[in-house]
C-alpha cells in the first residue's frame, strides 16, 4: 500500500483538520521491521539428486515407471494415496443420506464450470495423480503402481498425460527420459493441471494460468523476480502438499505430519515466510486486522491471459454460425461460444470482487435442495463484518447457468464426455439420465436452468509494494471497495472501523475487537 497517495484523499474527505488528526496516527514511530522471508525459504529448498544413472532399460508404461521408483522409495506411493491429490476427497463432511461423514472433494462435488467428474471420468481424471481412473470403480482395485510419479517429478519437459486417457501418459512420451529427469517439482509440473483447471488455460482461477510457467516480475513478484516454485510455499510432508482452497466449514484439514509444519494444518499463509506485521509502519500494519495481504498486493488478475467469468450451458447445442449471426460479440470473437459448451464471457486485467473470508466456505453438497428461483451459491466464502477471524479478501467470482432437477430441486450432473454424452449426441435429457446413473443422484426427467455462483480466493499474481493498491484506490469517492455491501455504514475512513462502530462479535476466549485500524483514524478490523 502506498501511504503518500492518501494525502489528497484526506484533504478531500475532511480538509486540513482531518488530515492533521490522522497524521497523529501516521506519524507514530514505525513498528520494527522483522520481515525476512528469505530466511524461511532457505530452510525449504534442497538440492535434487541426479537420477539419470538409476534408469537404463526402456519403460513400457506409467506403472512400470512407478514400480521402478518404489524400489528405492517403498513408502512413497502409499503416502500419495493418503492425500487429496489421489483421493480427490480431502474433507470429511456429512453428505445427504449418508451414514456418518464421507470424503468430499473433486471426486463427488459439483461446480459451475464442467459441473462434475461423475460419468466423465476419462476426461476429468487426465489431471489425476494416477493412472487408469476410467469409472467409479477405480478405488476398488487401484494399487501403488497406479500412482503417477512423473506428473509431479518429471523435469524432461516432454511428459504429459493423454487429455482423454484417464490419466495415462500421452502417446509418444519418452518414459525413460522422463524417469531419468526426475527432481523437485517445478511450476510447470503443478501448472499442467492447476493452470488449466476448468477445461483450459486461465479458465478457472484467474490468478493461475500459463504465464506463470516463466512469468515476468510484473505478473508475479514471487515467481518472476525470485523464481519461487509452487512447493516453496505449498510445502510438503509425506507427499501431503499444504494448501486448501475454500474448504468447507467444520471439517478436518487434509492433514500432514510434524507439529507446526504448514502441511500439518493444511493451509498456506503469507506469514509462513513474512512477519505478521511486515511493513515497518504502524498505519499499514493496522490494516492487517481487517484486510488480507492479497487485497492490496493482488490488485488485478488475468494480467495477460483472459479468464472465464461466466459459462451459460443453456445456450449449448446451436450452430455457431447461427449464434454469431444474432450475437455481435460472438461474431467478433468466436471464443465466446462453443456448440458443446454454450456461451462464455472472459475478462483480462480483472479487478477482484471483495468479500469477508474466515478461511472456510459454504460449499454446495450433492443432493442439497436449492431455491430454483434464486442464484445458487455453489461455493462462497464464510465470514462477515462482525467475525473477528474474517478479513476482506479478493475473489474471482464465476457465474454460471446449469441444469437442476425441476422436481427434486437439486443441481444435476450431466454426462458430457464419451458415448451418449452431450458433447456427442447434444441430447440434454439423455446426458442427464446417464449422469444420474453415474452419480447416484436421482433425475426426475424434468430439468430447468438455474443461475449459479462460485467464488475463488486470489493468492497469486502478487505485486511489489510499488504496484500494490494505494489508499485512494480503496477509500474515497473513487475507491473500489463496496463498503456498504461489506457491512459498513460508510467508508471506514470517515465512519470508523468495525470495532469503533460496535460491529464485532466477541471471539472465543477474547474481548471483542482487539486492535482496530479505524481507532487510529481509518481502516477496519479483520
Amino acid at each position: 500500500m502506498n501511504v503518500p497517495s492518501a494525502w489528497p484523499l484526506l484533504l478531500a474527505l475532511g480538509g486540513a483538520a482531518a488530515a492533521s488528526a490522522l497524521a497523529v496516527a501516521w506519524d507514530r514511530p514505525p513498528t520494527p521491521v522483522r520481515d525476512d522471508p528469505g530466511a524461511a525459504l532457505a530452510r525449504v529448498r534442497r538440492p535434487a539428486l541426479d537420477h539419470g544413472a538409476f534408469f537404463a532399460a526402456p519403460l513400457e508404461d506409467g506403472p512400470a515407471v512407478t514400480r521402478a521408483c518404489l524400489r528405492c522409495h517403498p513408502d512413497a506411493a502409499r503416502e500419495v494415496m493418503a492425500t487429496g491429490h489421489w483421493t480427490w476427497g480431502a474433507h470429511e463432511v456429512a453428505l445427504p443420506g449418508a451414514d456418518g461423514p464421507r470424503p468430499f472433494g473433486k471426486r463427488n462435488s459439483i461446480n459451475n464450470f464442467c459441473i462434475s467428474i461423475a460419468a466423465n471420468w476419462p476426461r476429468c481424471t487426465s489431471c489425476h495423480a494416477g493412472y487408469g481412473w476410467r469409472d467409479g470403480t477405480f478405488f476398488d482395485h487401484a494399487g501403488p503402481e497406479q500412482v503417477d510419479c512423473l506428473v509431479c517429478h518429471d523435469r524432461s519437459g516432454q511428459y504429459e498425460k493423454d487429455p482423454a486417457g484417464a490419466g495415462l501418459p500421452a502417446p509418444g512420451v519418452d518414459l525413460l527420459a522422463a524417469a531419468r529427469s526426475v527432481g523437485r517439482p517445478t511450476r510447470s509440473n503443478c501448472g499442467a493441471c492447476h493452470f488449466a483447471g476448468g477445461g483450459g488455460d486461465a479458465v478457472k482461477h484467474g490468478d493461475l494460468d500459463g504465464t506463470l510457467h516463466h512469468p515476468p516480475e510484473r505478473v508475479d513478484v514471487h515467481m518472476g523476480r525470485h523464481d519461487l516454485s509452487c512447493v516453496d510455499c505449498h510445502r510438503t510432508a509425506a507427499h501431503r502438499i499444504a494448501g486448501q482452497i475454500m474448504p468447507p466449514a467444520g471439517v478436518a484439514s487434509s492433514g500432514g505430519s510434524g507439529a507446526g509444519h504448514p502441511a500439518a494444518i493444511g493451509r498456506v499463509a503469507c506469514t509462513d515466510c513474512h512477519a505478521a506485521r511486515p511493513h515497518g509502519h504502524a498505519r499499514l500494519d493496522a490494516h492487517l486486522d481487517a484486510v488480507a495481504c492479497e487485497t492490496c498486493h493482488v490488485p488485478a488478475v488475468a494480467l495477460d491471459a483472459p479468464t472465464k467469468t461466466s459459462w451459460d450451458w443453456s445456450q449449448a447445442g446451436a450452430d455457431p454460425a447461427q449464434v454469431a449471426a444474432r450475437d455481435p460479440e460472438v461474431a467478433a470473437d468466436p471464443h465466446l461460444y462453443a456448440k458443446a459448451k454454450g456461451r462464455f464471457t472472459y475478462a483480462q486485467a480483472l479487478r477482484p470482487e471483495y468479500r469477508w473470508y474466515d478461511g472456510t466456505a459454504r460449499r454446495m453438497l450433492p443432493g442439497e435442495p436449492v431455491d430454483l428461483a434464486r442464484t445458487v451459491e455453489v461455493a462462497v466464502p464464510r465470514g462477515d463484518v462482525g467475525d473477528p477471524a474474517a478479513r476482506i479478501t479478493p475473489f474471482k467470482v464465476h457465474r454460471g447457468k446449469q441444469p437442476a432437477d425441476a422436481e427434486h430441486r437439486w443441481l444435476l450432473t450431466p454426462k458430457t464426455f464419451g458415448p451418449g454424452g452431450y458433447w456427442t449426441d447434444f441430447d440434454w435429457d439423455r446426458a442427464l439420465r446417464l449422469g444420474a446413473e453415474a452419480s447416484g443422484l436421482a433425475y426426475s426427467g424434468r430439468f430447468v436452468w438455474v443461475e449459479t455462483e462460485m467464488a475463488w480466493p486470489l493468492h497469486h499474481m502478487v505485486q511489489r509494494r510499488e504496484r500494490a493498491l494505494g489508499c485512494a484506490e480503496c477509500h474515497g469517492p473513487d475507491g473500489r471497495m463496496p463498503w456498504e455491501a461489506l457491512g459498513y455504514p460508510a467508508d471506514p475512513a470517515e465512519a470508523g472501523g468495525r470495532r469503533r462502530l460496535g460491529l464485532l462479535r466477541a471471539a472465543a476466549g477474547s474481548v471483542a475487537g482487539g486492535g482496530d485500524a479505524a481507532d487510529a483514524g481509518a481502516g477496519g478490523r479483520r
